[in-house]
């Protein structure tokens, strides 16, 4: 797989990995030596980073799309994440607000599509034949 790919599988920051990783083809198995032992380089950047857009907007709690809303387009550090944590700028806060708000629109959507299958006198769909 491409280096690419593999650091998203991996949840680093392709730039930030050294050359050889980043100019070089991965295949499963060198995938699946990293996950199971990973070098020194791998473990401190899944421990300090910096991280991807999806990685960060996962520990803020937001979505990508309100990360690029607040400004953030760089990679940031397990020290930054915590700085904006500690004392979160407005954009986070009506971020956070917002995915809160969108997880409970999801959940209620899932709960009233439930309650009208189990209402309805069709009989279940047999699935994975």
């Amino acid at each position: 797989m491409k280096p690419l790919t593999a650091a998203n599988k991996l949840g680093i920051y392709l730039p930030a990995a050294p050359e050889e990783f980043q100019n070089s083809m991965v295949s499963r198995s060198d995938l699946d030596a990293l996950r199971s032992d990973p070098p020194q380089w791998l473990t401190e950047l899944q421990t300090n980073g910096p991280f991807p857009r999806d990685v960060i907007a996962k520990k803020l709690g937001v979505s990508i799309a309100g990360l690029a809303r607040g400004g953030v387009t760089e990679a940031l550090t397990t020290e930054a994440i915590d700085e904006l944590i500690a004392s979160p700028p407005q954009w986070l806060v009506r971020e956070r607000r917002t995915q809160i708000q969108v997880r409970k629109d999801a959940e209620r959507i899932k709960e009233k599509q439930e309650a009208r299958r189990t209402a309805s006198n069709r009989p279940t769909k047999l699935r994975n034949l």
